[in-house]
């Protein structure tokens, strides 16, 4: 078993307030793109990031389960780079021609 960190513990924490609260998760595949923007220029892994904000989308009712047949792509996401102001935008997109293995 993983333990999580007590910044990612922070983290998660944080996210709560700028989620939305749906009456029913979602449950039909969407695009999940989220757009990083860093406060400083290091490397960072963006698929631990991604993976971070599928978990938590999980964690708190936003997506039923963070699969391939909900979380069908994750195209557009990316890192950025702001000083003043570090964030994580996320725009989700219903996938109309999903086609299931």
């Amino acid at each position: 078993m993983i333990i999580p960190s007590k910044p990612y513990r922070q983290y998660e924490k944080d996210c709560s307030y700028f989620l939305p609260n749906l009456d029913k998760p979602i449950d039909y595949p969407i695009n999940l793109k989220c757009v990083f923007y860093m406060q400083a220029r290091r490397r960072v892994d963006l698929c631990n990031l991604q993976e971070a904000i599928c978990d938590i989308l999980v964690h708190y009712g936003v997506l039923a389960d963070d699969n391939r047949n909900i979380v069908y792509t994750m195209d557009g996401s990316k890192v950025l780079y702001d000083k003043e102001k570090p964030r994580t935008e996320i725009e989700i997109t219903k996938i109309n021609d999903f086609q299931e293995w």
